[in-house]
């Protein structure tokens, strides 16, 4: 298993959709282990597995979800 982190920044995150909801859909997706989604700052990070999913298919689900996402940032972890 190859693990990384995907990290997000989201314009008008308070807005259309709920932490929750945010992290029930991205929890959907085959190899996504964990997501967290801060509100104050506008972030949500993903961590996966990269064997399971793509970077490419996690931003199309925010953007499936009518989320505009402003940055995006990759951390891969090496074990």
């Amino acid at each position: 298993m190859s693990k990384a982190s995907l990290y997000f920044e989201v314009e008008h995150l308070n807005g259309k959709h709920g932490a929750a909801e945010i992290k029930r859909l991205l929890n959907t997706l085959p190899g996504v282990l964990s997501v967290s989604v801060n509100r104050e700052n506008g972030r949500v990070a993903v961590d996966y597995d990269t064997t399971g999913t793509t970077r490419g298919r996690i931003r199309r689900q925010l953007d499936e979800m009518g989320l505009s996402v402003s940055e995006e940032q990759l951390e891969n972890h090496v074990m």
